[in-house]
């Protein structure tokens, strides 16, 4: 993954000067979303995998779809 420099984030406040909303830069933004997919992936494969199921090859779950859907 590319490295992206980070800027200190800007902060948007209210009339009381309580941080509301923070502002940085879109390819930071695009980096978090990347890493959050990320995590999500991982979770997802730790929560299947603590299931302990039997696993099928891809290739056989393919086969037995176009079965049930033909």
């Amino acid at each position: 993954m590319k490295s992206v420099r980070r800027q200190p984030p800007q902060f948007i406040t209210d009339k009381k000067g309580n941080k509301i909303s923070v502002v940085i830069p879109f390819t930071q933004y695009k980096k978090i979303l990347e890493e959050l997919e990320e995590l999500e992936d991982i979770r997802l494969y730790d929560t299947v995998k603590a299931k302990k199921e039997k696993t099928i090859p891809f290739s056989q779950y393919l086969q037995r779809r176009r079965k049930k859907n033909a």
